[in-house]
């Protein structure tokens, strides 16, 4: 094993439908990749290319609850269609995409977003606002054998059962196969890594004890408590 100066963390792992367990790598987010939520973060969907950021792999969270976090008194959801890689490399075409691809889950990226308002006003990264403990609660991943590829579909985010955010993966400004285009061209995609594809509008706060459901069509849902 080596001699480690303390004992290596565990494996990140998500759960899939056929049983068995995805290691996850690392985490690529992009940002603001439906109009109207672009239009509702003061953004303007139509002036760039995709943009990306990134979560730690342990801020993955599969339990059904996660801790309200310190330092924020505006604590967001923003569910998102979760690619997961089984395969990589780097400048992929888009027509390549789909064979690489393992499978889709539902995400919820939550956020800060005092704390993101803020450094964006400074011209500050996102880190803290976006990389925290438990900020990327994730569905199981269901294999894209089961599904093959998701253009579209229905989805949708609900708080203690009333809607908050709903949307089409049609909606999507940059689709799956241009988002992995554009990343590839910046890092190499390697097996294990994830992709949270961007959330519809309706982005709000949440409190603790509340109930959230992350649905897409065709793909288990995503059901987490604030604890």
């Amino acid at each position: 094993m080596g001699d480690y100066a303390f004992p290596p963390p565990p494996v990140v792992a998500l759960a899939t439908t056929s049983g068995k367990s995805f290691p996850v790598r690392r985490i690529f987010c992009v940002g603001q990749n439906y109009s109207e939520h672009a239009r509702e973060m003061g953004g303007d969907p139509d002036a760039d290319p995709p943009f990306f950021f990134t979560k730690p792999a342990d801020a993955i969270a599969s339990g059904a609850v996660i801790p309200y976090p310190p330092a924020t008194f505006d604590f967001q959801h923003e569910v998102e269609l979760v690619v997961a890689f089984g395969g990589g490399g780097r400048d992929i075409e888009p027509r390549r995409v789909d064979e690489l691809i393992f499978g889709y889950a539902v995400g919820l990226d939550m956020t800060r977003r005092d704390i993101q308002a803020a450094a964006r006003k400074k011209g500050r990264p996102w880190d803290m606002s976006k990389g925290f403990d438990f900020s990327a609660p994730c569905g199981a991943i269901t294999p894209k054998a089961e599904t093959g590829p998701l253009a579209k579909g229905a989805i949708e985010c609900k708080v203690n059962g009333e809607t908050r955010q709903r949307g089409d993966l049609s909606d999507m400004i940059w689709k799956v196969p241009e988002i992995v285009r554009f990343l590839s061209a910046l890092v190499e995609i390697k097996p294990g890594d994830l992709i949270f594809t961007g959330t519809p509008a309706g982005v709000s706060p949440v409190f603790k004890g509340d109930d959230i459901e992350a649905t897409i069509a065709g793909l288990r849902p995503l059901t987490i408590r604030i604890g």
